[in-house]
């Protein structure tokens, strides 16, 4: 099951998740790898230090002070975007200083399955996140000693790689050994599935919805698709539907984004612009 956040984490959640996607079209997989690889490591660090957490996420304390603290820390230790992330993160107001990390942990699994999306393996990983709580739910030995919190982290972490070996893609295997090393009191069947349903999101950040008021020929579909592709740096499919009250043109959205090329769009905006 997904975290709920109250009211103020959860747009301050809004907020560093379009830090972060405006940060993943430009950048590349390896980039990307890095990128989640540290932000699980800061995740890992505000969880283990209880101190540290709170003091990060006081609204009492300035922003000011907080990134400061952020930076002293992190400085000349973690690449430029995660440490501009990760002061955006603290920088923001949590209801409660456990949202902080939530957060964080959301934005390393993010920018790990965005490796599999600018890769073209991003079904592939979704399909094994699910498959794999599958088995962990049908298989509850396997789920206790992955999750035995007698056992070092590190321990529990070779075991699920010798299990994995072979089987799985790295995007897969680096998600699932992340949460085996830092369950942080979730079940391992429902994190796998809850990994998989962020997969899910991530991919359709892929998806082009496009309204047209005709039907669009393979070669338009192919080239509207090569140019999406160019734009986002990233395979992108298209879902057409059929709008005749657009007049002409077509409209897209990619994500949050929408790009209006309809008449009815361009009517509309000059209607805006006359003087009232």
């Amino acid at each position: 099951m997904a975290v709920v956040f109250a009211a103020t984490s959860r747009e301050s959640l809004t907020e560093v998740r379009a830090r972060l996607d405006a940060y993943l079209d430009q950048a590349s997989a390896a980039d990307l790898e890095r990128l989640g690889q540290e932000l699980f490591a800061v995740t890992r660090l505000l969880q283990d230090t209880a101190s540290l957490r709170r003091h990060l996420a006081d609204p009492a304390v300035p922003e000011s002070v907080r990134t400061g603290l952020v930076q002293r820390l992190l400085g000349g230790k973690v690449a430029q975007q995660t440490l501009d992330l990760v002061s955006a993160v603290v920088g923001a107001r949590w209801s409660r200083s456990i949202d902080m990390v939530d957060a964080l942990e959301d934005l390393a699994r993010r920018a790990t399955l965005a490796v599999a999306e600018k890769n073209g393996t991003l079904d592939d990983v979704e399909d094994e996140l699910f498959r794999f709580g599958r088995i962990l739910n049908r298989e509850p030995e396997l789920a206790i000693l992955l999750a035995d919190p007698s056992q070092p982290a590190d321990k529990k972490a070779e075991l699920l790689d010798r299990i994995l070996a072979g089987k799985v893609s790295p995007v897969t295997a680096t998600l699932l050994r992340e949460t085996v090393r830092s369950p942080r009191g979730r079940q391992l069947d429902v994190a796998a599935e809850e990994l998989a349903e962020i997969a899910a999101a991530v991919r359709d950040r892929s998806v082009a919805k496009v309204a047209t008021p005709v039907a669009l020929t393979f070669a338009q579909q192919q080239r509207l698709t090569d140019v999406l592709t160019r734009m986002y740096g990233r395979p992108i499919a298209l879902q057409i539907e059929l709008d005749e009250g657009l007049l002409g043109g077509l409209t897209v959205q990619v994500g949050n984004e929408v790009i209006n090329g309809s008449v009815a769009g361009k009517l509309e905006e000059a209607r805006r612009r006359l003087p009232h």
